[in-house]
């Protein structure tokens, strides 16, 4: 059995690429650029490298990349993959999931895995405790977080727990077929995240009350106008209003969802400098 890994250089890819080494599993590691010999050519953007990266596979984790899914799914029926475990977002459960730009892209990948012949996993987690690293410079500079919905909830859950979850229905494929909304363990404020930052690295750590329109400028430079619209919108959904949590990762993985606190724990060294 070969697994193709796809998007190898992401966090949670490279937790699952350890978690299946450890167990004996054959990887196939593939990217969009890569620099190293090991890792295969697999860029989702471009059908071509499709081909390659997938002959001889037989379970694929994908990260949801919309352009040509119905291509990779006819190259991966071709090859003779029998499992895909796409990395989702709960966004899609949306009542607007369709009309968002966020969850819009995901949705279609979704539709095109479900609609063919090959076994399809839906791992949908919510918010990724990693999305914390957007306020590292401001914690290592000194500089307050700016924060336009400092109320807003999240389930931030640690991309450890995804990569576990990931290798559950890859090693057990009967426990796929289906989807799971993977959440952390709890339901978080954005305060209540910078307050855990500031404890576990020993820093102060204030924040900065911005508009949607002043934090939108701050972020012009890495987050396209429509995706930043979107992100606020969902924020704003949840301003003050705690998000559900799921026991999906206890029932993947065996034990409880990482609280926020270890992830922070995990990537002090990342705020600190």
């Amino acid at each position: 059995m070969t697994i193709l890994v796809t998007g190898a250089r992401g966090a949670v890819a490279r937790n699952l690429t350890t978690l299946l080494r450890q167990r004996g599993l054959q990887v196939r590691l593939g990217s969009k650029g890569p620099d190293d010999p090991a890792i295969v050519r697999c860029d989702l953007g471009d059908p071509s490298s499709f081909p390659a990266a997938l002959e001889g596979v037989t379970s694929v984790f994908l990260y949801a990349e919309a352009s040509h899914i119905d291509a990779f799914v006819k190259e991966a029926v071709r090859a003779g993959v029998e499992h895909v475990v796409l990395l989702s977002s709960s966004s899609v459960l949306a009542p607007d999931a369709e009309a968002s730009p966020l969850a819009g892209s995901h949705l279609e990948v979704e539709w095109a895995l479900t609609a063919s012949s090959l076994r399809a996993t839906l791992l949908r987690p919510g918010s990724f405790a990693g999305n914390a690293l957007a306020w590292a410079w401001s914690i290592k500079s000194g500089h307050p977080v700016s924060l336009p919905f400092p109320n807003s909830h999240t389930e931030p859950i640690h991309e450890a727990d995804v990569a576990e979850s990931a290798l559950a229905v890859l090693a057990d494929p009967e426990r796929g077929g289906r989807a799971y909304t993977l959440t952390g363990p709890q339901s978080l404020t954005f305060a209540e995240q910078i307050d855990t930052l500031a404890r576990v690295t020993g820093r102060p750590v204030t924040m900065k009350p911005v508009t949607r329109e002043e934090w939108k400028a701050e972020m012009a430079e890495y987050i396209p106008d429509r995706f930043a619209d979107a992100l606020l919108d969902w924020w704003q959904s949840n301003d003050g209003t705690p998000v559900e949590i799921t026991s999906a990762v206890q029932e993947l993985t065996g034990h409880p969802a990482r609280p926020f606190t270890t992830w922070a724990q995990d990537h002090v060294d990342d705020f600190r400098g």
